[in-house]
């Protein structure tokens, strides 16, 4: 028999919480940028850096969830050819 793993899914309370934290902690961070005791120079380099680190979270968790998703794909292929030898296989034939 064959266990096809199923696939997990977030929750709508998940995913809403997810976003909910990352625009808090985005306005909270433009927030402390804009009103930072600085010349406008440095409040933009400040800004410019926090979407570079955010840009950058973004294709690292795009990058890490592709490689997962592909090492699942490769090793149910080998399951399959796996379960398929020994389906062939016959225990009781003459060579």
């Amino acid at each position: 028999m064959s266990d096809t793993p199923v696939k997990q899914q977030s929750t709508a309370a998940f995913y809403g919480q997810a976003v909910a934290s990352f625009a808090v902690a985005m306005a909270a961070t433009a927030i402390g940028i804009f009103r930072l005791d600085a010349n406008a120079w440095v409040r933009g380099f400040l800004a410019i850096a926090v979407l570079y680190l955010v840009t950058s979270a973004f294709t690292l968790a795009k990058v890490i969830r592709d490689r997962q998703e592909a090492g699942q794909i490769v090793s149910r292929v080998d399951q399959a050819r796996l379960e398929k030898l020994l389906a062939e296989h016959d225990p009781f034939e003459k060579v």
